[in-house]
């Protein structure tokens, strides 16, 4: 396990002190604890799988200062028998994980050490922590930010980037991003409260070659140790109206991924919206092929946002209840898709015939995703059936392929009097597991939520959701019910069940045992949580389903686990 070296840590730590010593402005010292402990319980049933630990963690400490000038901070990560989710090794360590020094001067900041930033939305870079699908991605090295001039914010950074426990000097990368307020040059678009942005990124990434064979022959890749990203965007709002458009494009990566194949990635997405009070909407489309960007072109692992250098956004809704979550999308970014969504956004008034004593919220959204056009290429050689070494396939900007996922979900929120408050929720979906997972086909659903809310008085609330997810594929119907009761501010007691009656039975190693067919299933979870001053803390015990855990359209797969929980948070 590769910490953090030597003369890095060095500096840094000079710096630190040269900080708290010689400032002469107040220092302001930050930081928080976070540990998710699990003690688990074995129940082959639902597929936990078997245990060699009394206890399992994910914790985190950091710690920062902050002063007029300078910033700096450091986090330490326990991670050696980390919570079920990540069963890759690579997982396993601890140490010193981040540690970084910022210099802020007038019109420029300088970072040196450990940091995360992105680029526009993120299709040239992105590099960001999501502690709960197991993704660090940050960047070890230096960074330069610039906005003395007026209306330009510049950004200049390069370095190496984390991949679990290892730092590999071997490949790195720089880049540069350049944003351009025209508002401030043209007085005419002030003048008409009209903001125009307009910038351009850059990032290359250079990793060492390695020997890449054709299966089946002696036919070595030529691997360009060098990758290039470029990428254009705009966006523009006008009182309520809102434009953007971005455009990236990347030369031939051949990696893993991608299959090895020689060909351009490309993506690009515009985006409409219109906003006032009471009154929304949001149209998106975006085309990607072939974006998938690693530091690593070899990297193998099945939690897919592991060494990423970019992020494609996800243009699916990011649901919140249990069940709508079930069959969460992930965006396709090496395979390409074609990606729509709408949004609809409207506040029936008070006493009107539809809003009601207390007025009516409606919202509606779609999202309907599909592959892109391919034709495959022949492969390179006779006999083998393989495209590595080609450019992979022949494609039509305009042409689709099958459909990966669509729904439309309709909400409604209504407050029925002074205490109570009800949410409805109708959604039909189509999932292609195949597609996101690898196998299980198509799958179609109904589901039906209902949310309501009553205030007994100030401090006191009572939380009940109902859910049903019908379906005639995978697994069949699932229900969800929960009750949540807060005492402001210190208590939360939440009690909750998902059933289903066709669970599998799982092996010691967590694999389906078709042999055993199916069984039904609850899983139970109840918890209690306490809140004092900067200090929370929640005890929870039951069971929880194996299944995909998503963000932002990254997933990862997360098997079932059941224990007692103790999660303990603390900020300062």
């Amino acid at each position: 396990m590769q910490l953090i070296n030597r003369p890095l840590a060095l500096l840094l730590a000079g710096l630190a002190v040269t900080t708290v010593n010689a400032q002469e402005n107040k220092v302001a010292v930050h930081g928080s604890i976070q540990s998710d402990i699990l003690i688990p319980q074995e129940d082959h049933k639902i597929g936990t799988g078997t245990y060699n630990d009394w206890g399992l963690t994910n914790t985190y400490a950091e710690v920062g200062l902050t002063s007029k000038h300078i910033e700096a901070g450091v986090r330490a990560e326990y991670l050696e028998h980390p919570l079920p989710g990540c069963d890759d090794p690579r997982c396993n360590g601890w140490g010193v994980s981040n540690i970084y020094v910022k210099a802020l001067g007038n019109g420029f900041d300088v970072t040196v050490g450990d940091f995360y930033d992105q680029f526009g939305s993120g299709f040239v870079f992105r590099t960001y922590e999501e502690r709960s699908l197991g993704i660090d991605n940050s960047i070890r090295g230096a960074r330069l930010n610039v906005s003395a001039v007026k209306g330009a914010n510049l950004k200049l950074l390069g370095g190496v980037q984390r991949c679990f426990w290892d730092w590999d000097t071997d490949a790195w990368l720089g880049g540069a991003d350049l944003e351009l307020n025209m508002e401030q040059y043209f007085k005419g678009l002030a003048d008409k409260n009209i903001t125009w942005m307009i910038g351009g990124s850059y990032l290359m990434k250079h990793e060492n070659e390695e020997d890449v064979l054709v299966p089946g022959t002696n036919y070595k890749l030529n691997m360009d140790p060098m990758v290039h990203t470029f990428g254009v965007r705009t966006r523009l709002q006008s009182g309520p109206y809102s434009f953007m458009a971005e455009y990236a494009w990347k030369t031939q990566d051949p990696s893993k991924d991608n299959d090895y194949i020689y060909r351009n990635g490309s993506a690009v997405m515009v985006s409409a919206s219109y906003s006032k009070k009471g009154l929304s909407a949001l149209v998106q489309a975006k085309r990607s092929e072939n974006m998938s960007n690693r530091m690593k072109r070899g990297f193998v692992s099945y939690l897919g946002g592991n060494c990423r250098l970019n992020h494609m956004p996800a243009f699916s809704y990011q649901h919140t209840y249990a069940l709508p979550a079930l069959y969460p999308y992930a965006t396709q970014d090496a395979d390409g898709e074609w990606a729509f969504q709408g949004e609809f956004g409207y506040t029936f008034k008070r006493r009107t015939a539809l809003g009601g004593k207390y007025g009516t919220k409606l919202k509606v959204n779609f999202s309907y995703i599909r592959g892109i056009d391919k034709t495959p290429t022949e492969s390179l050689i006779e006999g083998v059936n393989s495209t590595m070494g080609t450019d992979g396939y022949h494609s039509k900007f305009f042409g689709f392929g099958g459909v990966y996922y669509k729904d439309i979900n309709v909400q409604l929120e209504k407050k029925l009097s002074k205490s109570f408050k009800l949410n409805l929720m109708y959604m039909n979906q189509l999932y292609n597991k195949t597609v996101v997972e690898g196998e299980g086909g198509v799958v179609k659903s109904n589901i039906f939520v209902a949310e309501g809310k009553y205030q007994f008085s100030p401090k006191m609330t009572l939380r009940g959701e109902a859910q049903y997810l019908q379906t005639k594929q995978d697994q069949g119907d699932w229900y969800y019910g929960l009750l949540e009761l807060s005492v402001l501010p210190y208590l939360m007691f939440t009690i909750s069940d998902q059933y289903n009656a066709n669970v599998p039975y799982y092996t010691e190693n967590k694999q389906v045992d078709d042999s055993k067919g199916t069984h039904s299933q609850h899983y139970l979870l109840g918890s209690v949580t306490a809140t004092y001053k900067a200090h929370r803390l929640q005890l929870s015990y039951g069971k929880t389903r194996a299944g995909y855990n998503c963000s932002g359209g990254v997933c990862r797969f997360v098997p079932a686990s059941y224990g007692m929980t103790v999660s303990y948070n603390y900020n300062f």
